[in-house]
């Protein structure tokens, strides 16, 4: 057994190699297949990479898992996030697994993950390759817009997303100022708060809500001065390898 802490600065005891490892947490999930990690778990939101994610068993969702499915494949290590997955399931897995939970807010959150990571599963060398490869393409990406941008996440009701948030972090990056300044992922009641914000660009996800054109044609009515994109949401918010394996869409104009 070894001791580790994990980025919410637990200490968690793994019998090394890990070798068969269930994630919890999408954009890690394909970080670790990236890796060459056998990930024999997965939860159903873990969509990539799609070559190789259909052959791994599914433990449920994100926020409800199926703790006889877990069971059955016998891990070794779980992988959780802070933010993606709910504290009364973590805590009953870690009864009887180590779980090594993740917590990322922004790009450099993210960089360290893969770095824990890489050196618990002995692959620092191969993590640095693609630290490496996602700068690049990060550097590639800096300031490509400008001017004050709304992102949505959900409708009924509409939600937003605010300050210590990865996407937050990642649309600054992107040149965009934020117009909201709450925390995490506040509502918008009412349209006129909408003009009160009064952003240049409103970024509407494709996920977690799935917005599409009559979404786009509706904020139109709101803010007709508004530039409304809809965006590919794993582009803004999965962190790792999604970054070198997507083809960057940051958005299409309506």
């Amino acid at each position: 057994m070894k001791k580790f802490v994990d980025q919410m600065g637990r200490k968690i005891e793994i019998n090394l190699p890990a070798t068969r490892v269930i994630s919890l947490v999408p954009s890690i999930t394909e970080f670790l297949i990236d890796l060459g990690v056998n990930v024999v778990g997965r939860t159903k939101f873990c969509i990539h990479p799609v070559n190789s994610v259909g052959d791994i068993p599914s433990v449920g969702g994100t926020k409800k898992f199926n703790f006889d499915a877990i069971a059955q494949l016998e891990p070794d290590l779980i992988i959780g996030n802070k933010e993606e997955n709910y504290p009364e399931g973590i805590k009953q897995l870690e009864k009887s697994y180590p779980v090594w939970m993740s917590d990322i807010n922004n790009l450099q959150d993210a960089e360290r993950m893969m770095t824990m990571l890489g050196h618990l599963f002995g692959e620092a060398e191969r993590v640095q390759h693609f630290i490496s490869r996602i700068k690049m393409r990060l550097d590639g990406l800096r300031n490509a817009y400008e001017g004050r941008a709304l992102y949505l996440i959900w409708k009924k009701p509409w939600m937003t997303v605010g300050t210590n948030t990865y996407i937050h972090h990642f649309m600054t990056h992107l040149g965009f100022k934020n117009v909201v300044t709450d925390d995490r992922y506040p509502e918008i009641a009412t349209p006129k708060k909408f003009q009160i914000l009064n952003p240049q660009h409103v970024l509407l996800s494709s996920e977690p809500f799935p917005f599409k054109k009559e979404h786009v044609d509706e904020l139109k009515e709101i803010l007709p001065n508004a530039t409304i994109r809809l965006v590919d949401g794993e582009i803004y918010s999965w962190y790792g390898t999604r970054l070198l394996n997507a083809e960057l869409k940051l958005g299409d104009n309506f």
